[in-house]
């Protein structure tokens, strides 16, 4: 059969969804004759047959109707020796079951395995059809701004100004440059909730503007957008197929062939040597032909594969081929980088310690003045804790940065003018630091926080303990991990005390602190071969991107609008969201056990079938109605795995 989905096959048939098959009318016609097929053959069990002179022209109209470009197709096999196509095999037991007499059965065979055919067919679109969605959701005009009409996509520049109202998709990704809203961004991250976007704020192609109009100044083209990088990323991952479809395929190759042979031993071996009769071994060849197609299992692995890529892809995860989906259900142990990860990536002032007279307002809000001029993460931590507790900050002059340890100013509001604020070690170069002050910051040090110290020029006036805060999955995430059975190792370029810190709080039991990106590589390298080979690495694709490339699996997280992570990791979370690693686990898992079943079930059925008819008791019907049987269960079964989702840990996201 035909396992390479397409948008219309060679019979015409058009490739739609299970639910848009009613709708076509060459398929319902297809189901008519099935029916009046199946029918007529009951009847000749009874001993109503159609006349003889009428039959062969009868049951030859639906044979020809509607296994024409079965037919043909095998014809063109035969006259090129391509004795490994299943249509041959349909062609020879057409021919065959017709000069044996058998109208009905030749009809039945035809009419089943078309309709396989076609069901095959239906099974790849349905497992496409989150993959398909991504191209529908793709805007294909824009309204530029001054423009008397909509543009193409395709024709806008760089830089161009869009102008989008309310319940408009966003054609191009850009960066919001007036108006406020809302953007459901699902069609690129998977998240059910809008998210509030304000001027400065980047937008993306694909995504629907849920309120306000708004203009959008553009950053790519077309064809670079995050939306068409996923589509490409998606449709190109389906031809990197998995292990065991490439083996099953090669195995159909050889299979068909041999089966081939065999038949005709069937038929020459009882005939020439033992004397029996031509016509009823000639049956049994047949029969051979008709059960030894590997439909089922040729197509067991391909739907399944692409259902698990469309489940993940609704979920904002790009896989990158079948053969990734095999992998993550091979996992033995995941390695996690800390920043991005499992933490949030974002400075946050977690304590404010004020020494001596210096009142908490003073200290946020002197410091705030000084740092409102910095862009260090550090310092817009201390700006947006200002800003929380609605103290404005002081106004300064003569602010000065020192590279790698802080800065100093002079504050015109308080009665004391200079102003020091950095990392410890700065500010013990300045002056000396009390025994209370020392404390303060061990403590912090040894809760994995930051400290950032604030001197007024005589003493040191405060402190603020500066934390990265955990993402609130990362703990379930490891405890499911573990529930798996997976190993997890922490590899991060921070201070290993702080990521001991961090371990500790989520559960992971192994730590690597202090790596540079060639060191995770070589952690990366220890673990593959203590695993054998059965790695993840989770990391924010940018300094991890080595270990991702080298790992079984790397798994990029917060991947929208990051070129790089998309591009490098095989697994690419667009939604930043570490809770889909478990989920991905156990798709991979149901994935291939849901293959292996499949394969299982296509090879018992042959074997039993292949038993019969060497026996002499095959059944020409039979063989094909059960062959179209399995064919249809599996993919029934393989299609299961698009509407999958985990038990353990579930959230509106993954149960969507």
């Amino acid at each position: 059969m035909n396992t390479t989905p397409m948008p219309a096959g060679p019979d015409g048939y058009s490739r739609e969804p299970v639910h848009n098959c009613l709708r076509d009318a060459k398929f319902v016609a297809l189901l008519g004759a099935v029916v009046l097929v199946v029918a007529l053959e009951v009847l000749s069990f009874a001993g109503v047959r159609i006349p003889s002179p009428w039959a062969p022209v009868v049951f030859g109209a639906f044979v020809l109707g509607v296994g024409w470009p079965v037919l043909r197709k095998g014809a063109e096999a035969l006259v090129k020796l391509r004795f490994s196509s299943i249509n041959l095999l349909m062609l020879i037991a057409t021919i065959a079951a017709f000069y044996l007499g058998q109208y009905t059965e030749a009809a039945v065979v035809i009419v089943l395995y078309t309709l396989g055919e076609r069901l095959e067919s239906i099974g790849v679109s349905s497992s496409r059809q989150a993959l398909d969605a991504l191209v529908r959701r793709s805007p294909k005009t824009a309204r530029v701004k001054g423009a008397e009409s909509e543009q193409p996509i395709e024709s806008v520049p760089v830089g161009s100004i869009l102008v989008i109202k309310p319940g408009e998709a966003i054609p191009l990704d850009g960066v919001l440059e007036s108006g406020s809203t809302s953007v459901d961004e699902a069609a690129i991250t998977g998240e059910p909730l809008p998210k509030d976007k304000h001027p400065g704020d980047t937008v993306f192609a694909g995504t629907l503007n849920k309120e306000g109009a708004v203009e959008v100044r553009t950053t790519k083209l077309h064809q670079d957008t995050t939306l068409s990088r996923i589509v490409r990323l998606t449709f190109e991952a389906q031809s990197s197929k998995a292990r065991t479809q490439k083996f099953i395929e090669k195995f159909s190759r050889i299979y068909t062939p041999v089966v081939l042979a065999i038949a005709v031993l069937v038929v020459a071996v009882p005939v020439l040597l033992l004397g029996k009769p031509f016509d009823v071994w000639l049956l049994q060849g047949v029969t051979l032909l008709v059960i030894a197609c590997p439909c089922a299992l040729v197509i067991s692995t391909p739907v399944a594969i692409y259902a698990a890529i469309g489940n993940a892809s609704r979920r904002g995860v790009i896989i990158k081929g079948g053969k990734y989906v095999e992998l993550l259900a091979h996992l033995k142990a995941v390695a996690l980088d800390k920043t991005r990860t499992i933490t949030e990536g974002r400075p946050e002032i977690s304590d404010v310690i004020p020494l001596g007279a210096t009142t908490r307002e003073e200290l946020v809000a002197c410091a705030a003045g000084a740092e409102v001029f910095s862009e260090h993460p550090l310092a817009q931590a201390v700006v947006e804790l200002a800003e929380r507790e609605d103290l404005p900050p002081h106004a300064v002059e003569k602010v000065r940065s020192v590279i790698g340890k802080g800065l100093t100013a002079q504050c015109l509001v308080c009665e004391h003018k200079d102003i020091f604020i950095g990392k410890v070690g700065y500010i013990r170069e300045l002056m000396p630091m009390t025994d209370e002050a020392a404390a303060h910051v061990e403590r912090l040090q040894q809760q994995g926080r930051t400290a950032v110290v604030v001197s007024f020029g005589a003493g040191i006036a405060g402190i603020f303990g500066v934390a990265d805060p955990i993402k609130p999955e990362s703990a379930r995430t490891i405890a499911e991990l573990h529930e798996l059975g997976l190993v997890t190792v922490m590899l991060t370029g921070d201070h290993a005390k702080n990521a001991l810190v961090i371990a500790e709080t989520v559960g992971i039991p192994t730590v690597h602190g202090d790596l540079l990106p060639e060191d995770k590589v070589t952690r990366v390298k220890e673990l593959m071969a203590t695993h054998a080979g059965g790695v993840a690495m989770v990391g924010d694709g940018v300094n991890d991107a080595p270990a991702l490339a080298l790992a079984s699996v790397g798994i990029a997280m917060g991947a929208a609008g990051s070129d790089t992570a998309i591009d490098t990791a095989p697994v690419a979370l667009m939604n930043d969201k570490l809770s889909l690693v478990p989920f991905l686990v156990r798709l991979g898992r149901r994935t291939l056990a849901t293959i292996r079943v499949n394969t299982a079930l296509a090879i018992t059925v042959k074997v039993v079938f292949l038993a019969l008819a060497l026996m002499g008791l095959g059944n020409l019907v039979l063989a094909i109605a059960a062959d179209v049987g399995v064919t249809l269960l599996v993919i029934v079964t393989s299609l299961r795995i698009a509407r999958f989702r985990p038990a353990i840990g579930e959230n509106p996201l993954l149960a969507r």
